[in-house]
């Protein structure tokens, strides 16, 4: 569209993505698009039900009443696949995680994968994600990106975050490449705080910046940026979605990326805490980002929108600054989305399943048991179905910021009784209480196989569940088995328990595939994606 048919407000509104909080087209959503031109939306889990209602959704999103008809909104959402998965429902498919995929090492399964995902958003009217999250994860106590990352390696993530981007975008998704300039190798969640990356730009170019030059060499139609302070590029301490110094002087300059840049949302506390939202977003325009997200409050969301106006108004943002952005966004919304069809006189039904179980589950089955590593074994393996056995299960009871599983109901006992096994279970919290870790003392002492599952969410272990596996190794010494089902670096806590397998999230086909090994069905196939100690590296496993 000629961008000399828009008014200032409407341009403006075009560099805004903001969120809602309902199932269907609500006030807030309505206002923001009506009265203030805001170029898309966001989704969370908030916003999904189910696949009939989703998909509807998207429809009415598309249709809603609105200054500009002819130019699409960008419906947007975090699916990144396992751990961040906006969509995780009934009839859609449980997308792996990035770790898991890392861990199963097959660039051909990422890009197979990305595609699966993409064609599901199409069919629910979804046209932008927020992925692939391609920071090297390189510092074990990284509170928030964990497995998120594809692993520690540079040169395999962004092998696999080229990948992945190939299969969005060629699928018809538009790709984010996040969190620019690296958010690896951080130990604050910049939900919480502001993060600082203190390396030189020599180990940044090294490191950090490696995945995104590829992704920017592979096409990559967005890059996110972090909220994390990066010293070499910008001495004053700005956070690099705020910095022009990162995403003019560096991501533009130096590296030539010419696509859009969206910043992460303004309401996590390393902005919102600091500068505000409303001034983080004219900061954010100035420094070079082109879409601004705020995902969550109207009342910041319009002081956002108002803000930039204003900046414009007093001189501090030229118009020419808005036209620049506003052109890669329609220019991007052009080559994705193009022109809306006509509205259908019904709505039209999406099949249940979005995907036919017999082509996704055959490869996410196949990505799962590429993925399970084993790291040690002092013949606990493979179990006895003769004998009983006592599966330990930590029970997630609290949401962290980008954690929002599904009720998951199916567990490793579940998995394991397909196989026709004598199954107790015991439910622990994440964060187990000192009864439940006496009551999973005295059971064990009924089994010879006991098989923990642990599960760390935010860089180290919860005390409880290292506390009950040193107190088992205590009675058993090497004789039962632990089994990370988030974070691998689990072993750190408790590194003479005899056997240690990796898997890199909770959900069903991975608990499947953890169960063949287990059971001597199948083989452990996949590689750690990242060290656990100077005897465990990447690229380890057991032979």
């Amino acid at each position: 569209m000629d961008l000399s048919l828009l008014t200032l407000d409407q341009k403006i509104g075009q560099l805004f993505i903001c969120g809602f909080h309902s199932l269907e087209a609500d006030e807030q959503i309505r206002k923001l698009v009506k009265d203030y031109h805001v170029g898309g939306t966001v989704y969370f889990r908030r916003n999904v039900e189910s696949v009939p209602q989703l998909a509807a959704l998207s429809a009415d999103l598309q249709r809603l009443p609105r200054s500009l008809p002819d130019i699409p909104l960008f419906i947007s959402i975090d699916q990144e696949g396992g751990m961040v998965s906006r969509l995780d429902h009934e009839g859609m498919s449980r997308i792996p995680g990035n770790m898991t995929l890392g861990a199963a090492g097959d660039v051909g399964l990422t890009q197979r994968t990305a595609e699966l995902a993409a064609k599901e958003m199409i069919a629910l009217g979804i046209n932008f994600n927020f992925a692939p999250c391609i920071d090297v994860n390189n510092n074990p106590a990284n509170p928030v990106i964990g497995v998120r990352s594809f692993g520690e390696d540079p040169d395999k993530v962004a092998e696999h975050g080229a990948a992945a981007i190939r299969g969005y975008q060629q699928t018809g998704v538009i790709a984010a490449a996040k969190h620019f300039p690296g958010h690896g190798d951080t130990t604050v969640d910049s939900h919480r705080g502001l993060a600082v990356v203190p390396h030189d730009k020599q180990r940044l170019h090294r490191i950090e910046l490696v995945p995104f030059v590829k992704a920017i060499g592979a096409g990559v139609d967005a890059i996110m940026t972090a909220h994390v302070a990066f010293p070499a590029f910008e001495p004053e301490g700005t956070p690099a979605t705020l910095s022009g110094r990162v995403l003019t002087d560096l991501l533009r300059g130096e590296l030539g990326f010419e696509g859009v840049i969206v910043t992460d949302c303004l309401e996590m506390h390393a902005i919102s805490k600091s500068c505000g939202i409303a001034e983080g977003a004219v900061r954010a325009i100035e420094a070079g980002a082109d879409l601004v997200l705020v995902s969550h409050t109207l009342g910041d969301q319009i002081a956002a929108i108002r803000a930039v106006r204003e900046a414009v108004a007093v001189g501090r943002l030229s118009e020419e600054v808005i036209n620049r952005s506003a052109g890669r966004v329609l220019a991007l919304k052009e080559k994705r989305i193009g022109k809306l069809p006509p509205a259908p006189e019904k709505k039209t039904s999406v099949p249940v399943p979005l995907t036919p179980q017999a082509e996704s589950g055959a490869l996410l089955t196949r990505v799962a048991e590429s993925s399970v590593t084993l790291v040690k074994d002092t013949g606990n393996l493979p179990f006895d179905p003769a004998e009983g056995m006592l599966v330990v299960w930590p029970e997630l009871r609290h949401r962290t910021e980008v954690d929002e599983p599904a009720v998951h109901r199916y567990t490793l006992a579940d998995a394991l009784r397909r196989h026709g096994e004598r199954v107790s279970l015991s439910v622990i919290g994440t964060h187990p209480t000192e009864r439940e870790i006496e009551d999973v003392l005295k059971q064990s002492r009924d089994f010879s196989q006991i098989v923990v599952v642990t599960y760390t969410a935010e860089g180290e272990i919860p005390e409880g569940q290292a506390r009950l596996v040193q107190d088992l190794n205590l009675l058993y010494g090497s004789r039962f088995v632990v089994v990370s089902s988030r974070n691998p670096y689990d072993l750190q806590y408790f590194p003479e328990v005899g056997t240690y397998l990796c898997l890199y999230e909770n959900r069903s086909f991975a608990l499947d595939a953890l169960a063949n090994v287990l059971t001597g069905t199948t083989a452990p196939r996949g590689s750690l994606p990242v060290s656990l100690d100077s005897r465990y590296r990447a690229g380890f496993r057991l032979p």
